[in-house]
């Protein structure tokens, strides 16, 4: 660290107004680093990160991430660094923001549970973030074919340096020219996703599946890209059974489908981040750096055979997974399939509904409207008010006006005596998810004790009611 942490603690105390230092921790660097970094507590009990850049490249990167910090923080459903205060140095500025509270995890000792389903919803929120906001912030941005075409000029440049075995080249060559490969819709990408870049916290520390997701740090590789990219540190050290746990609740929060060369191409980034570090650090001039990398690719080139051959067992495994349950799920959504379990019940949940009306009827109403007509008159019959008695005496009859030309009138359906118009009328009403269903009676208007029939129920007596012929006014 060429700044002491006392320096790097005096850069926080001068970024952000009331922050006054009680004590300081130097975070210990490695040869190449962008960044130097010391943990500052106040006189607050406040745990605070300051961030100096190494390089004019760094502080530029470091602007542009204290703009994407106000920009997506707050989109997040967790943490992130929040630049809080900013310094000024050679190389730019440094920036200052509270320390995200958690631990980081180890991929390769993550097993399938509630902690790893969180790991791959955290990765779906990222990368379901809107591209105008990282753009916004001036992070890069490559399409699928500007993606493709960037691998390959970093290959051709790590060839020209004569460190990386030829079956390696060979072999990565023919990958990035397979364009059915890089057929995806690029998405807001962070860019290191690694296990010490994720902090989670535990209720029981002796529990791994009681950890949460709380933060991620290290947005300085941000850009709009692939998204195989945050995946290739889970492909290359966690175990099957934890990437596919990562990636069902990964396809469950994304807005957008996965695409099926995902987990190939994520392989892929995580094979070729040695063939990175060699051109960072052949630029920068480390040279032991350089030969521990080249180490790394040859070892790299023994073993590839040997990783195909498991990863196309793995393969095999997680297509027969997705066959048996996509046959579950069609079974468990087919009604009439006679070996469809029946769901268990519980009293504690809410009931089925209760069948449509239509479903419940003893007897079809269709059947019963297609009656005789005389069945309708003798049922109206039955239900209409008994007939007044006959008059006795004299009554003298009318005078007709019949023609022997004129036709018979039909027999009238009602009983001799009674009113047509004032029988209960059958009234039909239907349903458009159930058959129809009789309403039995009408109710008749209310009648008054003068006889006055009150056609504006509840109206006063000022507006005016129709008097009825039998009873004059």
């Amino acid at each position: 660290m060429t700044r002491s942490p006392l320096f790097l603690a005096a850069l926080a105390s001068s970024a952000v107004p009331g922050l006054d230092p009680v004590t300081v921790e130097g975070v210990p660097g490695e040869p190449g680093d962008l960044f130097e970094i010391a943990y500052v507590q106040d006189s607050q009990d406040r745990r605070w990160v300051v961030k100096a850049p190494c390089t004019a490249a760094a502080g530029a990167m470091l602007d542009d991430i204290s703009a994407l910090s106000g920009l997506l923080g707050r989109r997040l459903d967790v943490a992130m660094p929040m630049v809080r205060g900013l310094a000024q140095v050679p190389e730019g500025r440094a920036a200052v923001y509270l320390r995200v509270p958690g631990r980081p995890l180890d991929f390769s000792g993550l097993r399938p549970g509630p902690l790893t389903a969180e790991v791959g919803r955290t990765l779906a929120h990222i990368h379901n973030v809107e591209h105008l906001l990282f753009e916004e912030a001036g992070r890069p941005t490559y399409d699928a074919e500007a993606h493709r075409r960037r691998q390959l000029s970093e290959l051709d440049r790590a060839a020209a340096t004569g460190h990386v075995p030829t079956g390696l080249l060979t072999r990565w060559e023919h990958a990035l020219e397979d364009v059915s490969l890089w057929r995806f819709a690029p998405c807001a990408v962070h860019g290191t996703f690694i296990g010490q870049n994720v902090l989670a916290s535990f209720d029981d520390d002796g529990d791994s599946s009681s950890g949460h997701v709380r933060g991620v740090l290290a947005w300085e590789a941000s850009r709009v890209g692939d998204a195989a990219d945050d995946f290739a540190e889970l492909a290359r050290l966690a175990p099957a059974e934890t990437l596919d746990a990562v990636l069902e609740a990964y396809a469950e929060s994304r807005i957008e489908r996965p695409d099926v060369h995902l987990v190939r191409r994520a392989r892929l980034a995580a094979e070729m981040a040695p063939l990175r570090s060699l051109l960072h650090a052949l630029a920068s001039g480390q040279l032991d750096v350089v030969e521990r990398t080249a180490e790394e690719l040859r070892a790299l080139d023994a073993r590839v055979e040997e990783d195909d051959r498991r990863h196309a067992q793995e393969d095999a495994e997680r297509s027969e997974r997705t066959r048996q349950a996509r046959e579950r799920a069609a079974v468990l959504l087919d009604p009439d399939d006679p070996e469809r379990p029946e769901p268990e019940w519980d009293a504690t949940q809410p009931h089925a509904p209760f069948p449509m009306l239509g479903e419940t009827q003893a007897i079809s109403m269709t059947t019963l409207l297609d009656e005789p007509q005389e069945y309708v008159a003798g049922t109206a019959a039955d239900c209409s008010a008994p007939s007044p008695e006959p008059v006795t005496g004299d009554v003298e009859e009318g005078p007709t006006w019949a023609h022997a030309d004129d036709p018979e009138p039909e027999p009238s359906p009602w009983p001799e005596g009674a009113e047509e118009d004032s029988q209960p009328v059958p009234v039909m009403a239907a349903d458009a998810d159930a058959s129809t269903f009789e309403i039995d009676e009408v109710e008749a208007l209310p009648e008054d004790a003068d006889g006055v029939l009150d056609l504006h129920e509840g109206a006063s007596d000022f507006i005016a009611v129709e008097h009825r012929p039998e009873h004059p006014a």
